[in-house]
């Protein structure tokens, strides 16, 4: 059986963590390779990088940053930020990286998740899916890159998995950085309808957290907010799922 993974969110503003609440406010945190050393010493499964500025001014997360991080991991790491090209993902892959995450680059080009998947193996192309409600409800992919995207949700996600994407980043908008718990409609939702594994993203308040996610069908639990602003470490949602019933690494 496989086992449910913990992953903390690690992300750039170019050579700064940071941390956003619903995209948008930022908090400065200081330098991921100090974040990247405590988290290795926290018993977590896999770690995500993402400089959320890159695509934006059409740059790419910085190659020397992820040398430095995966100097420092003795877990894989996948990482993502302006990402464009095979030869981009290959050059991140060189420096250390395990995996990337793909998110602006496929609303205008959702062809290259099966470029990319076809040259690399689908288990290490992530695509990242942020979504928001409209106003009367629905769930809407949203790019905080300014990009206007009618696709709806469900249509895409279904689109990524078919053209080769071997899992999902799902980052609830209206839940980043509040704490407030996942948005489980959502992660359901979205579970039933693609067959590749789901990671959660956006919210996590608690260990309990992670385990009504993997109850509604998340393969792996992704945070930032809680692990750097309480006291409650990966090792303790591991704990609370394996409590549970949960299959976790320990």
């Amino acid at each position: 059986m496989l086992k449910h993974r913990v992953i903390p969110i690690v992300l750039l503003d170019g050579y700064s963590v940071l941390k956003t609440i619903q995209f948008s406010t930022r908090r400065n945190l200081g330098n991921p390779i100090t974040v990247a050393r405590i988290y290795n010493t926290r018993n977590v499964d896999e770690l995500v990088l993402l400089d959320i500025d890159a695509s934006k001014y059409g740059e790419k997360i910085d190659e020397f940053t992820i040398s430095e991080v995966a100097s420092e991991c003795f877990m894989p790491l996948t990482v993502g930020g302006g990402l464009r090209t095979c030869e981009d993902i290959s050059s991140v892959l060189a420096k250390g990286a395990d995996k990337v995450v793909l998110n602006t680059v496929l609303l205008d080009k959702p062809e290259f998740v099966a470029e990319s998947s076809q040259q690399f193996g689908a288990q290490c192309i992530v695509a990242s899916v942020d979504v928001r409600k409209s106003g009367d409800g629905r769930y809407e992919v949203y790019s905080h890159a300014g990009r206007d995207f009618d696709t709806p949700l469900l249509d895409w996600i279904m689109e990524l998995e078919e053209l080769g994407a071997g899992e999902l980043l799902l980052n609830s908008v209206e839940n980043d950085g509040l704490m407030t718990g996942y948005d489980l409609n959502l992660i359901h939702m979205v579970a039933e309808t693609v067959s590749i594994p789901v990671v959660a993203a956006g919210g996590l308040s608690s260990p309990s957290d992670a385990v009504s996610a993997v109850d509604n069908g998340a393969a792996a639990v992704a945070a930032a907010s809680v692990f750097h602003f309480t006291d409650i470490t990966p090792d303790d949602l591991k704990l609370e799922m394996k409590s549970s019933g949960l299959p976790v690494r320990i």
